[in-house]
């Protein structure tokens, strides 16, 4: 773990990183859930894809401060933006999860040289009719978890089991996520920005997300130009929790070959 300072318009953010492997440099962006959902992936992705794996936490989650300054996925592009600026990395492929999917939307659309590559693994963020973003924050934990997994049983998790020092981080994870995303998690005119993404893209969704269904996946697809679209049987709206060797596989894939070529339909379990 260690404390970058990255600077962003006139001051400096102190931003959290774990930062592990050797290869292609790629910045892994977590969900609402906090930095803990991407952690045991991030390991595995960096110790079998010949990756460097870059992961932030983002300001204001696991009680880190979070200035005024930043308070939407547009604030945070321009601060990962700034860090691959301050670790003068080139061709990076970016991966972001659910509210980091969006925020991969935003650092795509920036005049930046630095990133290469972008996945988006069930994001949010899109507007789409008939299709919308669960209220997250009007679900209870045990709603939330029979929307985001293929298996809740297995995966979700059980407040009344977990320490009170897990659940004040929780608690703050959630509202951090509510100041970046509203409680709408979409921003309307997001969709249409998308047109201008000139970046190669993979987005990939799990069967059974029933925070954004795949339907939702297949329009964030469509809106961002040669998109390509991998849907995963047995992951819900975390695939790197549920199927997190088929993720890994995806991901190497597609730092590989070429996304429209390679990557369209579904990939067995």
């Amino acid at each position: 773990m260690q404390l970058l300072d990255v600077p962003l318009d006139t001051t400096t953010v102190p931003v959290t990183c774990t930062d592990q492997g050797r290869g292609r440099p790629v910045l892994l962006l977590h969900g609402g859930g906090g930095p803990l959902t991407v952690s045991a992936w991030a390991h595995r992705l960096a110790t079998t894809a010949d990756v460097r794996v870059i992961v932030p936490t983002h300001p204001g989650f696991e009680g880190t401060p979070r200035p005024d300054a930043l308070s939407s996925p547009q604030d945070l592009a321009r601060l990962y933006a700034g860090l691959l600026e301050s670790l003068d990395l080139d061709g990076v492929t970016v991966v972001g999860n659910s509210l980091g999917g969006w925020i991969t939307a935003e650092l795509g659309l920036l005049d930046t040289t630095r990133v290469g590559r972008q996945v988006l693994v069930d994001a949010v963020g899109i507007e789409v009719p008939g299709h919308p973003v669960a209220d997250f924050f009007a679900l209870t934990p045990q709603q939330v978890a029979e929307r985001s997994y293929a298996d809740p049983a297995t995966f979700g998790l059980d407040p009344a089991t977990l320490p009170a020092e897990r659940l004040v981080a929780m608690a703050g994870n959630r509202a951090t996520l509510q100041v970046y995303g509203g409680t709408a998690m979409t921003d309307p005119t997001l969709a249409g920005r998308l047109a201008a993404t000139a970046r190669p893209t993979l987005v990939v969704w799990g069967e059974a997300d029933r925070i954004g269904d795949p339907d939702y996946g297949r329009a964030y697809a469509a809106a961002l130009p040669g998109a390509g679209f991998v849907l995963l049987p047995g992951a819900g709206h975390l695939p790197q929790i549920e199927t997190p060797d088929v993720l890994v596989d995806v991901v190497r894939g597609f730092l590989q070959e070429t996304p429209r070529a390679s990557f369209s339909g579904s990939m067995a379990k």
